[in-house]
């Protein structure tokens, strides 16, 4: 029944893909996981440091495709509730290699569904509206199927699962757990590399101030970012109004000038 269930959420959040929602998150998934197995401490703990590494590798430079959070939100999180001592951290690195592989079943899904849009655009055109809304909808039932037979196929594996992590020496284990522990610090920095711009470089400093000097907790740290978020767009809008009224004064552009 938990598989059962686990393959329904893994449906629904998957699907997600092509609703254009947020339902296909490494947090969110973990959360109902940890829901449906009874652990939800374990899970949303491992879902955050999932969604922390993931922010980043969410980003996608040019048209590659980046690794998706299915996997790890599903089988990770199966792994951190069942398998006892596996590390949050541990329990990422050993199920990254899914959100590698879940891409490549992303595309396997959108070539085999290449024409179901021009057969939906005949089917239309027929009067065949049945069909045509089976055919339009192809793509979200391949995804459909797949995240169930994952999250149901997943499930069943955890004996397997704790057999191989249990057979992993120590000394590799804790070099899992501090690869895992380097993930979201990679994330973020594939964030900063798309978004970074010299205006953000004194809030990096002062944030980085904060964290390592002055040892201030997260809410700490989202107080301060309020407060720099909250100055610059005060300060953007008083500078609006300011080039708006030196518009006034030099005579606007109406007069073609």
């Amino acid at each position: 029944m938990q598989a059962f269930l686990i393959g329904l959420w893994a449906l629904f959040c998957f699907a997600g893909q092509v609703w254009g929602n947020y339902t296909n998150r490494a947090l969110f998934i973990s959360f109902g996981v940890g829901l449906i197995l009874g652990d939800l401490q374990t899970a949303v703990i491992f879902g955050a440091t999932a969604e922390l590494a993931f922010m980043g590798f969410g980003v996608g430079p040019g048209g590659s495709t980046p690794p998706n959070p299915l996997g790890p939100g599903i089988v990770g999180t199966i792994m951190a509730i069942s398998i006892k001592g596996l590390t949050p951290s541990a329990a990422l690195t050993l199920s990254y290699p899914f959100a590698i592989i879940v891409p490549f079943v992303i595309t396997f899904i959108f070539t085999i569904n290449s024409g179901s849009m021009e057969m939906a655009k005949k089917a239309i055109m027929e009067g065949k509206y049945r069909k045509y809304q089976w055919m339009s909808n192809f793509t979200l039932y391949g995804f459909m199927l797949f995240a169930f037979v994952f999250g149901f196929a997943a499930t069943l594996s955890t004996s397997a699962l704790r057999v191989f992590v249990n057979a992993i020496p120590t000394w590799l284990m804790n070099g899992l757990s501090v690869a895992g522990g380097l993930l979201p610090a990679v994330g973020f920095a594939l964030i900063l590399s798309t978004m970074i711009k010299k205006e953000y470089i004194p809030a990096i400093i002062l944030g980085y101030v904060c964290v390592a000097y002055l040892k201030m907790p997260v809410i700490g740290l989202a107080f301060v970012g309020a407060v720099l978020a909250f100055n610059n767009y005060f300060n953007g809008k008083k500078a609006v109004k300011n080039d708006g009224n030196n518009d006034v004064e030099d005579g606007g552009f109406e007069d073609g000038i």
